[in-house]
């Protein structure tokens, strides 16, 4: 059997043409979005630069050194400060907290020590860290791809880990939002 890797480019292109064009559109969407997804906060900082953005396709992908993938809007804040600087911290955001995950919709504003209204600090790779999420992972950047569809995916290594209680994770299918299909 021929490995997909030794097939011609252009058959591979060829034969995913032909899938799409015979897809069922509505079924795609909706299996899509059975995916189990969390919603999660991932903020950067590049200088007096600030990205914050509420994300949702992530997934730890090695345990050896404890990495994560989070698939990122090319076009966001947090984009760009991660790719310049090479830090970020993703949180964890709880069940009963979706009007913090909400204000991360919007573009990012930093002030006084706030971001997008919510209260934050340094944490020890000089990203921020929001003090009222209860679970964060601080990471540095290993690799950031933007070749492969309409986000970036960016491969983050966890360096430190901070918890201030418990949390049920709030996901995608709790939530009021649709993302993904």
């Amino acid at each position: 059997m021929k490995k997909r890797s030794d097939t011609p480019a252009a058959v591979n292109l060829w034969v995913g043409v032909i899938c799409t064009l015979n897809m069922d559109v509505s079924a795609k969407q909706k299996n899509l979005r059975l995916l189990t997804n969390g919603i999660y906060v991932l903020t950067s900082r590049d200088g007096d630069r600030y990205g914050a953005a509420t994300v949702t396709w992530v997934s730890q992908v090695s345990f050896k050194p404890p990495l994560i993938m989070a698939a990122l809007r090319k076009d966001g804040s947090v984009f760009n400060c991660l790719a310049a600087s090479g830090i970020a911290v993703l949180h964890i955001v709880g069940s009963e907290q979706q009007d913090i995950a909400q204000k991360f919709f919007s573009a990012t504003k930093e002030s006084g020590g706030l971001l997008n209204g919510e209260p934050y600090y340094r944490g020890k790779t000089s990203a921020p860290v929001l003090k009222n999420l209860k679970a964060y992972l601080e990471c540095r950047l290993v690799d950031i791809s933007e070749g492969y569809g309409d986000h970036a995916i960016a491969i983050l290594e966890v360096v430190e880990a901070g918890r201030h209680g418990e949390v049920i994770p709030f996901i995608v299918n709790d939530s009021p939002w649709k993302y993904g299909g």
